[in-house]
């Protein structure tokens, strides 16, 4: 696939990017939804993770910190989040890969890893961007691996209706208020994809997703036990 040289900064315009970690913790439950993801994804001592669209490697320190014995990868188009998140890893030393790339054309090869995980990314994609995505994650997992999402979904409330009213046109979000990723995901491959929980934030509902790469008997580890 050919890799696209556009591509929508964290928050929108790159004069921001400084105050992404601010904006962040100070607009959104930032720490609860990236605790509750990471504890969705249930990842073994050794497994190898990948964090697409990681931005200032929040997450991906976190998985880290949460999960020392695994293998951590994160991986984003923009080289001015990644600069920060090499500074981030650096001051608290700990030890992730980081590597410049685009969601839709990953640079790893087939069945490379256990998990991967994408937060608050595939809203900045196009609906045809978004399919790519997944179906690179799809690719790089290994059989019985799995996704693991946050990201803008259909709003649960009418107060969430009505604010996704103002943002819906908002870079590619619209997909996402139609409650189109879970869709987009079975379209890649992906099986027993489910809603795991939902935040009311200012921006609308996050929800957060879980997914799995079938075994080739067709099942999915989440469902068997936990994955060796």
């Amino acid at each position: 696939m050919k890799r696209s040289s556009k591509y929508i900064p964290a928050l929108h315009f790159h004069w921001l990017t400084p105050w992404y970690d601010t904006i962040m913790r100070r607009l959104y439950p930032e720490q609860a939804v990236k605790t509750a993801l990471i504890a969705q994804a249930r990842i073994q001592s050794g497994q190898r993770v990948l964090d697409v669209g990681c931005g200032t490697g929040t997450l991906t320190l976190l998985i880290k910190r949460t999960h020392p014995d695994a293998e951590v990868h994160g991986l984003d188009v923009d080289p001015r989040v990644l600069a920060i998140a090499r500074r981030k890893a650096e001051q608290v030393g700990e030890v992730i890969v980081l590597r410049q790339g685009t969601a839709t054309d990953l640079p790893y090869l087939d069945e490379t890893f256990d998990r991967v995980f994408a937060s608050l990314m595939l809203h900045h994609l196009t609906r045809e961007d978004k399919r790519r995505a997944l179906a690179e994650a799809f690719r790089v997992l290994k059989p019985g691996g799995e996704l693991h999402v946050a990201d803008f979904g259909k709003p649960q409330d009418r107060t969430m209706w009505l604010i996704s009213l103002l943002v819906r046109w908002a870079e590619e979000v619209h997909d996402n208020i139609r409650g189109l990723l879970p869709v987009f995901m079975a379209e890649a491959g992906f099986r027993s994809v489910e809603e795991i929980s939902r935040y009311r934030t200012v921006s609308g509902t996050i929800a957060l997703y879980r997914a799995c790469k079938p075994t080739g008997e067709g099942a999915c580890s989440h469902h068997q036990g936990e994955t060796s």
